[in-house]
């Protein structure tokens, strides 16, 4: 697998970062994400120190992450529920004498 160097922007700081060209498409929307995010937090909280901007953000993005994480869990689980339901309802219905 081939190594290529990507450019990203940062708040204005561009970093060099090698990745597969596979990988390109989602490490140059995961900066983009990233760099939308540290804005939102430089603008809100006016933090100076970009290793606090960088800390906070990383913060919102976990906290992102793991509020999506748990909706998507108990998403999958109410589905599970729905299909055993189903189940249940056409196991009943082909056990059924016909008529």
């Amino acid at each position: 697998m081939s190594t290529q160097t990507v450019a990203v922007s940062i708040l204005d700081r561009e970093f060099l970062i090698g990745c597969s060209p596979e990988e390109r498409p989602g490490l140059i929307a995961a900066a983009s994400y990233l760099d939308g995010k540290m804005r939102e937090v430089r603008a809100a909280s006016r933090a100076q120190g970009i290793d606090r901007i960088a800390v906070l953000s990383a913060l919102n993005i976990a906290h992102e992450f793991l509020q999506y994480k748990e909706r998507s869990e108990a998403e999958s689980r109410a589905l599970a529920q729905h299909l055993q339901m189903l189940r249940a309802k056409l196991d009943g219905a082909l056990a059924a004498p016909l008529k």
